[in-house]
Formats: C-alpha cells, sequence, structure tokens
C-alpha cells in the first residue's frame, strides 16, 4: 500500500498544538475523557498523512513528494 504525504509543515503544527491541548485538557478534567481524542491529530501529524484529508482530496503539503511504501 503506497499513501501519499498530505499533511503540510503549517498543518502539521496545528494538529500537534491541538492535539497536546486536547489531552491536557482531558488529563486535568477540565473536557472530560473524550479530550483524549487528541491522540488522533497527534498521530497524523506524526506520520504527515490524514486518511479524510485523502478522502476529500485535500492536501496541504507542497506538491514534490512521493508516494511511502508500507510493504
Amino acid at each position: 500500500m503506497n499513501i501519499v504525504k498530505n499533511v503540510g509543515s503549517a498543518d502539521k503544527i496545528a494538529r500537534l498544538v491541538i492535539g497536546a491541548l486536547l489531552i491536557v485538557l482531558a488529563l486535568t478534567g477540565t473536557i472530560g475523557w473524550w479530550g483524549l481524542i487528541g491522540v488522533v491529530p497527534i498521530i497524523t501529524a506524526l506520520i504527515n498523512w490524514c486518511p479524510a484529508y485523502t478522502l476529500l482530496g485535500i492536501k496541504t503539503c507542497s506538491a514534490d513528494n512521493k508516494p511511502i511504501s508500507l510493504d
């Protein structure tokens, strides 16, 4: 299976910040356990690929990236 990176650097930073904020708020009890969903944007930022972006045809990174082989 080949995936093409579709998360750019600004998008990556936003995902890391929002994910971390949600996790911190969940761990402090401010927003409840559902805040642990912040793990999802962190994972997508770390692998530079968002499945929702693939479905919607969105790409926030440069056009010169190559597919990543997951074999």
